[in-house]
């Protein structure tokens, strides 16, 4: 697992800032209810995504398989939840993914592309947050995180990998620009705190 946490390291352009976790640590119980409503919208993306493009069989596997494990995670943020007395609640989202989709191109091969990016991205940066959250937390959220790891920096690997397959060429450009977008989201603070939002002053 150290070698896929030191890959997802490499591929991001930033840590996470001191001061978004130092938010999340007070703020445990919206982290739960927003790291519930994440799962379940990686779900979502993996379904629609098998919906759109229904000729491509090894998206479909993986998407199929993704989404079955963000849907066991959301299960088991619920249950955690449920234990310690957090509702699940609707929040409004973070700018975070709208923020990155907003550069999503509109027609294929380029719009698939662009989304297999944005999803790369986003389960590298979720990756990265757990394992930096992970040892900060009680025991029971500390293991829940640590277990989350393997899984998501798998998504990460299958979303490049799937990108590179529906572009015909690397993406090392493309994958840069989204990049780019991704450091000025975590970095530049926010005004609410959400598990994919900059740091709150």
């Amino acid at each position: 697992m150290n070698d896929a946490l030191q890959e997802i390291h490499d591929f991001l352009p930033c840590p996470t800032p001191r001061q978004w976790l130092e938010n999340a640590l007070a703020n445990q119980d919206l982290m739960l209810i927003d790291h519930a409503h994440c799962e379940k919208k990686a779900a979502s993306t993996a379904l629609s995504l098998m919906y759109r493009y229904v000729d491509n069989s090894e998206l479909l596997n993986r998407m199929s398989r993704l989404a079955r494990e963000e849907l066991r995670h959301f299960e088991q943020v619920l249950a955690i939840m449920n234990k310690r007395g957090v509702e699940y609640c609707h929040l409004t989202p973070a700018r975070y993914a709208a923020g990155l989709r907003k550069e999503v191109r509109s027609d294929d091969p380029g719009r698939l592309v662009d989304v297999l990016i944005v999803g790369a991205i986003i389960e590298a940066r979720s990756c990265e947050r757990f394992a930096a959250l992970a040892p900060l937390l009680d025991d029971k959220l500390e293991d829940f995180y640590a277990s989350l790891l393997k899984s998501e920096a798998r998504h990460y690997q299958d979303y490049l990998k799937l990108a590179v397959q529906a572009n015909g060429a690397p993406v090392d450009e493309r994958v840069g620009e989204f990049l780019a977008i991704e450091r000025e989201l975590i970095e530049t603070p926010d005004s609410e705190f959400r598990f994919h939002s900059g740091p709150v002053i």
